[in-house]
């Protein structure tokens, strides 16, 4: 017999949906889809017990001044979380990428650099403007050899498609377990598990010896900011740093950061409200 589970609809920022469904799995939360600035997430409604409920409600009033919301719940029968998620990942060509799960069998169009990606529950299957914007940049900044840094790494995408033009070697940081196994096993399916070193953690995980050609931050703004000096002091002179995961509103703020401003900004690259922006040291 199947299980009965709770969908609750939740207003969240697309942006923030990553970090999101993290603190969402240790309440419980099995199951989530991501739609613009709203989430909806599975519980077996069995575990949703009242102290549950307080902690989530908590939870919500602590983020962002209270402005993350329940919008309404539901019960419904148990799915089969591997299998929905499974059905919306296809794959897709992205500048010089084709990108594609184990699971589809289409073969890569001519010309293309073909890279596996199984993204279970981590961020950056590249869906998502902010990692395709970094994903069609990084040929014309990824040169032989160089040594890349991949900061929020997610499922390793971005790291990989760095090696898979070049780079020598490549450190990929998150702060999440579940990123941590995702981006191991996507390098071992791309053959740069010699190559791609994950650490979970943030940049305190970068010893002060370590220094980068490239560093890749497909983040948020928030953390961006919060970041932006121990990012700068990481890059070689002459290096470059690539940052994603920033809003049409927030380019000024990133721009006005003094160590952002202490660099040269070689361009501003926008795909619907989101921007990447890429710098040189």
């Amino acid at each position: 017999m199947k299980n009965n589970y709770l969908k609750i609809r939740l207003s969240i920022p697309q942006e923030d949906h990553e970090i999101a469904a993290d603190d969402l799995l240790a309440f419980g939360f099995e199951g989530f889809e991501q739609l613009n600035d709203r989430m909806d997430a599975w519980i077996p409604a069995d575990k949703f017990t009242e102290s549950t409920r307080i902690r989530l409600n908590q939870w919500l009033e602590e983020q962002t001044g209270g402005t993350w919301r329940i919008l309404d719940e539901e019960i419904q029968q148990e799915r089969n979380w591997n299998e929905e998620w499974e059905k919306t990942i296809q794959p897709q060509t992205i500048g010089r990428f084709y990108i594609h799960p184990t699971w589809a069998d289409q073969p890569a169009p001519a010309g293309t650099i073909p890279i596996t990606i199984d993204p279970k529950m981590a961020f950056g299957t590249g869906y998502h403007e902010t990692t395709r914007l970094l994903l069609r940049l990084l040929p014309e900044f990824v040169r032989k050899d160089v040594v890349v840094l991949d900061m929020g790494t997610g499922t390793g995408i971005l790291a990989i498609a760095a090696l898979r033009l070049g780079a020598e070697k490549a450190t990929g940081i998150d702060i999440d377990p579940w990123s941590y196994d995702n981006a191991i096993e996507n390098a071992r399916l791309n053959a740069v598990s010699d190559r791609l070193e994950i650490r979970i953690g943030s940049t305190e995980m970068i010893s002060a010896e370590e220094k980068y050609d490239l560093i890749l931050a497909n983040i948020n703004r928030n953390i961006l900011l919060e970041l932006a000096e121990k990012l700068v002091s990481r890059l070689f002179p002459g290096g470059i740093l690539m940052l994603s995961g920033i809003l049409e509103e927030d380019v000024q703020a990133i721009r006005d950061h003094p160590a952002y401003a202490s660099m040269e900004l070689l361009g501003t690259w926008k795909e619907n409200e989101w921007r990447a922006m890429v710098y040189r040291k």
